[in-house]
């Protein structure tokens, strides 16, 4: 019988040590962090101003929608994750593709979706958010776009370089100090326009269904946005998150698979909402200003023209915050497909030269092209997690009788024998 050891207050299997990858592994928190730094972005800021811009106020309400339903993918997939995640050289590496191949096991399905969120999130996601820091510092300070984008390719280029550790580090600090503040601002506009709440709450609901939208066509353009924009910023059931998820030691997959999930809500129902309000109370929404611009107008006009200045370096840190987690997805997903050192290093040198294009690129050609992969790629895991999801149920099941009887809950490769073989990190 393997020797039991005690560590944090817990017993702990000696074997289990045989299963953690060489070197410093990646908190729970840190996993959390990374995946939050993607949601994160410009799509709770400029996102989200395009969708009302194009929707109405109606769209918000599809937002919450999303996030309300994703919130039941993003535990299954982040679940799945950890249940099947590998051993890496210096982390946990998972995600879709790791769990299509060893839970459905076909090898084919599983490089083209790593192939759809390379391409996704390290090229196409990349651009938007590199094109929305060129367009908030062109419009703030007048920078020229192509000062932005060599600054920024540069940064970029210095923390991919790093790895997943730096990456996490960075993203550890970062994510959660950016967070607070734009939210506390958000939470002052909508303290000082208290008066102006029920209204704005009732015009988000009376175009999300009034009559007079229905009979205009409007709802289904405010539907279609606050589900596109919604999908975008919160990412839940896209398959992006698992690969951050993964990368945790947790003792239990259904740790992180629930702590993934407050992910969504984070992002959608506080932050979403906040620049929903922000633009709402503003009056701004039909000026035909959007993205970034009308998300600073909106801000500058509640609470004074230094906003621009705020919400610029805002929008700089959630951006490159995401930009940086974006590109590990890829990274993960490349090392499933092959372990080449100099398919990596051409992959970082790749996404620096999007990270530049992007910022020089017209905004829509940018946003469309993301919406097409992500669509893609979305579609793709769905499928997925459909055919998978029992063995996230199972181990949600695993975990409630585990707490019942007043453990910590532990997972064992032997809970679920038809899989116990591709399960090889617990």
């Amino acid at each position: 019988m393997a020797r039991l050891l005690v560590r944090s207050g817990r017993k702990y299997d000696r074997k289990t040590d045989l299963h953690q990858p060489k070197g410093k592994t990646i908190s729970s928190f840190q996993a959390f962090a990374v995946s939050l730094a993607s949601r994160v972005g410009t799509g709770n800021i400029a996102g989200v101003a395009i969708a009302i811009a194009m929707g109405g106020p109606g769209a918000v309400f599809w937002m919450w929608i999303v996030a309300i339903i994703g919130s039941s993918n993003a535990f299954i997939e982040s679940t799945l994750a950890q249940l099947f995640k590998v051993r890496g050289d210096h982390s946990y590496r998972g995600g879709p593709a790791y769990y299509i191949s060893k839970g459905i096991g076909s090898r084919w399905y599983a490089v083209a979706f790593a192939i759809l969120i390379t391409v996704t999130f390290g090229l196409a996601f990349n651009s938007v958010q590199a094109n929305t820091i060129a367009l908030a510092f062109e419009n703030t300070f007048g920078t020229g776009t192509i000062v932005t984008a060599v600054v920024l390719t540069l940064l970029t280029l210095v923390i991919i370089f790093g790895g997943i550790q730096r990456i996490a580090r960075f993203n550890e600090w970062l994510v959660p100090v950016m967070a607070l503040f734009y939210i506390l601002l958000a939470l002052y506009v909508v303290a000082t326009r208290i008066s102006m709440f029920p209204h704005i709450v009732r015009l988000i609901f009376d175009n999300a269904f009034g009559l007079d939208q229905a009979m205009g066509g409007s709802i289904g353009m405010a539907m279609i946005m606050g589900v596109k924009r919604g999908l975008f910023s919160n990412e839940a059931g896209e398959g992006s998150t698992p690969n951050a998820a993964a990368t945790a030691a947790v003792s239990h997959p259904v740790k992180q698979g629930l702590i993934q999930t407050l992910g969504v809500y984070v992002d959608t129902l506080v932050v979403c909402t906040a620049t929903a309000f922000i633009i709402l109370c503003s009056g701004l929404y039909d000026t035909g200003l959007t993205g970034i611009v009308l998300t600073e107008a909106a801000l500058s006009c509640e609470i004074g023209v230094f906003a621009k200045y705020f919400l610029t370096a805002a929008i700089a840190m959630f951006a490159f915050s995401s930009i940086v987690a974006n590109y590990y997805y890829g990274e993960t997903n490349l090392q499933f497909i092959s372990g080449s050192r100099a398919l990596i290093v051409g992959f970082r040198l790749l996404v620096g030269a999007i990270v530049f294009l992007g910022s020089l690129a017209a905004l829509d050609l940018v946003w469309a092209l993301a919406d097409i992969t992500m669509a893609l790629m979305t579609l793709c895991n769905i499928i997925a997690i459909l055919i998978l999801g029992r063995y996230a149920i199972r181990c949600l099941d695993d975990y409630r009788r585990q707490r019942r009887q007043g453990f910590d809950p532990q997972y064992r490769s032997s809970t679920i024998p038809s899989i116990e073989k591709e399960t090889e990190c617990w």
